[in-house]
């Protein structure tokens, strides 16, 4: 015969034999039983004595493309789903159960009662592992809201997946902590730090940072104070406000980087809050004495001297801050700044909305090309600089190239360039004083860039960025931002939502003995 296709020759013709006779059962596929059964007796010119040799035939080059069609031949049967349903009906219909849970809460008579596997339980729970060991019925003593959600814990040990909404955070992860479910527990911890800004009727931020507290979560509170810091004005005019604690509040008010319309906004919700809270009078003090008094204007600090019941109540233990703030608004900054230390918190402007202090910038298309825009603010917060105002002009480009992308030339490639992207820049801004002036002597000033985003439905600040007047360029201004696509979550309809802040800082120059 011809050779095969490629040129190889073709497997030779099996070799005729006698059948070995044998009075036990052949083999697999009609083939007499391997020559080493005791009781089956084949010539030595059997073919299973001949296989090697015809394996040996077989070159390396053809056994190689045997092995890779093979492979590329391969698939993945998945069936998970099927075998996530057939456990949740496993769960659902109790089948071959070997524990039973019986929950039952403080105060109530009902008991719910699941008829389990101690091995599925095992699995996912340390506690469970312990817990149910040579044990068959077991009593669990719950509080009502983990109670109302212990059929969706026990239904995510059996599958993977659980739902969950704003209310059921809390509880979960509370199941999850107890019963030692650590996937559940950074699952749960997880979803509260990315729906902070969710709208709720009630408010959830402020619960989950005192949650968040009660457990040791770091990171949980973290993320929780700073969107609430970022985001005060919304949360003052929320229902959650009332159930801030004095703890969290004096944490609040103890931060330059509150975003809020003005000063005179925070005493206002301020003094509701003690209303509301009827705090002790050494917690109401410690509040009031974190007010900065000197960034509200002085005709609103005589009327809050006459109409603020709070501070007719606690006037004595306020009134030398009330005393200093009128000094600071009634004498020059320079000259106030020889007798007094300026470079103290009451002294410093958090990041106000107050046209005064800066402006709103909305860029539309902010990947197309750049922009330019201009606004001015106040001096600064003495009275003497409220009426001088400073013009500031920015710059913002959606593709800035670091140095380190920018096209260079090569001295070994002649007219070699560096190949680069334009989606590898970029965005930059810069704000800059368009003037100068002799009365910036003493006032140094701080931007802030604030950056806000639409989630659930809701506006909020994501970013706070913040550099001093010796800097003119934001670092690392939306460094990881995707503006050149339409569904980037830093997009409100399709355009970049800025906010400009100014702060200018006085500096003391020359301290005046006392």
């Amino acid at each position: 015969m011809g050779a095969g296709p490629g040129g190889r020759e073709p497997f030779p013709p099996p070799a005729i034999t006698p059948r070995c006779h044998s009075t036990h059962r052949h083999g697999l596929a009609g083939h007499p039983a391997r020559q080493d059964h005791p009781h089956v007796s084949c010539p030595p010119h059997s073919p299973w004595t001949r296989a090697p040799a015809a394996v040996q035939r077989l070159s390396p080059r053809t056994a190689q493309k045997a092995d890779l069609s093979g492979e590329a031949a391969g698939a993945t049967i998945n069936h998970s789903l099927a075998l996530i349903h057939r456990l949740q009906e496993l769960l659902r219909n109790g089948n071959a159960s070997d524990t039973t849970l019986r929950v039952r809460t403080a105060g109530s008579d009902e008991v719910k009662v699941f008829h389990t596997h101690q091995l599925l339980l095992a699995l996912q729970s340390e506690a469970f592992e312990s817990l149910l060991h040579n044990q068959t019925v077991v009593t669990l003593h719950e509080p009502a809201d983990n109670a109302a959600l212990f059929e969706k814990f026990i239904r995510y040990l059996y599958c993977g997946e659980i739902s969950i909404l704003l209310h059921q955070a809390i509880p979960l992860h509370r199941l999850a902590s107890k019963y030692r479910v650590s996937t559940l527990q950074r699952g749960v911890a997880e979803y509260m730090k990315s729906h902070l800004p969710s709208e709720s009727s009630q408010g959830h931020v402020v619960g989950w940072y005192h949650y968040a507290v009660q457990i040791g979560d770091a990171g949980l509170q973290e993320s929780c104070l700073q969107f609430l810091a970022w985001n005060l004005s919304a949360v003052m005019g929320g229902a959650e406000w009332a159930t801030v604690s004095a703890e969290l509040l004096v944490l609040l008010l103890e931060r330059s980087d509150l975003v809020l319309q003005s000063e005179l906004e925070l005493y206002t919700a301020v003094e509701e809050w003690v209303g509301r809270t009827q705090a002790e009078a050494p917690v109401v003090v410690k509040v009031l004495r974190s007010i900065r008094y000197a960034m509200i204007p002085p005709s609103h600090l005589f009327q809050l001297q006459k109409q603020s019941a709070a501070i007719v109540q606690h006037y004595g233990a306020i009134q030398d801050l009330l005393f200093q703030a009128f000094q600071f608004h009634a004498a020059s900054p320079i000259h106030f700044a020889k007798y007094f230390d300026v470079n103290c918190s009451m002294f410093l402007p958090r990041n106000y909305l107050a046209g005064s202090w800066g402006s709103p910038w909305v860029i539309n298309n902010p990947a197309r090309d750049d922009r330019s825009t201009s606004f001015q603010t106040q001096l600064g917060p003495s009275s003497h600089d409220t009426s001088k105002r400073v013009t500031w002009n920015v710059l913002f480009s959606p593709r800035w190239l670091p140095v380190s992308l920018r096209p260079v030339y090569s001295d070994s490639v002649s007219g070699a360039i560096q190949s680069i992207r334009i989606e590898d820049g970029r965005p930059r801004l810069v704000i800059t004083p368009a003037m100068t002036s002799p009365d910036f002597a003493g006032v140094s000033f701080q931007k802030t860039v604030l950056v806000g985003v639409r989630q659930q439905g809701r506006i909020f600040v994501k970013h706070a960025y913040s550099f001093h007047q010796s800097t003119d360029e934001l670092p690392d201004f939306l460094a990881h931002a995707d503006l050149q696509k339409r569904t980037s979550e830093y997009l409100i309809d399709n355009s970049l939502h800025l906010h400009l802040i100014v702060k200018p800082v006085y500096h003391s120059l020359i301290r005046v003995r006392k």
